[in-house]
C-alpha cells in the first residue's frame, strides 16, 4: 500500500511532491511486483498514458487474473465510452470529435477506419481544435498537400502546438515565396466554424 499511496503522490502532484510520471510508474511498479492489483492497474494506467498500451494491457491482465478486472470488462468500457464520444460529437462538441478521430484511427472502441477518423479529425480542426490541427496538418503533409497542411500547421503553432512549428518550417522552405504569402493570408483570415464547445 506504500507504493501505491507514493505513485499517487508522484502522479497527481500530492503531499508536497511535484508531479513526476517516470517515480510514479516506479512506485507502481514495484507495488505490482509484491501483487497489488490495484498497483498494477495504477501502473497500466501510466503506461496507457505513456502510449505504450502494450504493457498497459499487460498488467492489466495480470490484475484480471488476480481477481481484479478482466478483459472484456476494458472493451465493454472502452466500447461505451467511444460510443459516447460519438454521441458527443455529432453533437457538436469539438474535444468529442478529436476522441472519434483517435478511436478510428486505432480502433479502440470503435472499427479502425481511417476515412472516419479523417473526417472527425479535420472537422475538430475546422473548430478550432490545436491538437487536431497539427494531426491533421500532418496528415495533409503525409498526402502531399503541402499548402493545406501548412495552413493547419499554421493555425495549430498559433494555438500554442509547438511541435507544429518545427514541421511548419520545414514544409515552408519546400514552397514559393507566393504559396508561403498566400498561405499565411491563408491562416490569418481563417474563422473557426461553430461548434457547441
Amino acid at each position: 500500500m506504500m507504493f501505491l499511496r507514493w505513485g499517487k503522490r508522484f502522479k497527481h502532484g500530492r503531499g508536497g511532491v511535484r508531479p513526476n510520471l517516470e517515480k510514479a510508474l516506479d512506485s507502481f511498479l514495484k507495488g505490482a511486483a509484491r501483487g497489488s492489483t490495484l498497483a498494477m492497474v495504477d501502473a497500466g494506467l501510466v503506461f496507457w498514458e505513456m502510449g505504450r498500451k502494450d504493457k498497459a494491457i499487460s498488467l492489466y491482465l495480470k490484475a484480471a487474473e488476480l481477481g481484479i478486472l478482466l478483459d472484456s470488462v476494458i472493451w465493454e468500457f472502452l466500447t461505451c465510452k467511444a460510443k459516447w464520444y460519438l454521441k458527443a460529437a455529432a453533437g457538436g462538441y469539438v474535444r468529442a470529435m478529436y476522441n472519434v478521430a483517435l478511436c478510428y484511427s486505432v480502433g479502440e472502441g470503435l472499427p479502425q477506419n481511417r476515412r472516419q477518423a479523417r473526417k472527425w479529425m479535420k472537422r475538430a480542426a475546422d473548430r478550432g481544435h490545436s491538437k487536431a490541427q497539427f494531426e491533421h496538418g500532418l496528415g495533409l503533409f503525409s498526402e502531399g498537400e503541402m499548402v493545406k497542411a501548412v495552413v493547419y500547421l499554421e493555425l495549430a503553432t498559433r494555438s500554442g502546438e509547438t511541435a507544429a512549428a518545427h514541421v511548419k518550417n520545414v514544409i515552408l522552405q519546400q514552397l514559393s515565396a507566393a504559396s508561403r504569402d498566400r498561405v499565411m493570408l491563408l491562416a490569418d483570415n481563417w474563422r473557426a466554424l461553430p461548434s457547441s464547445h
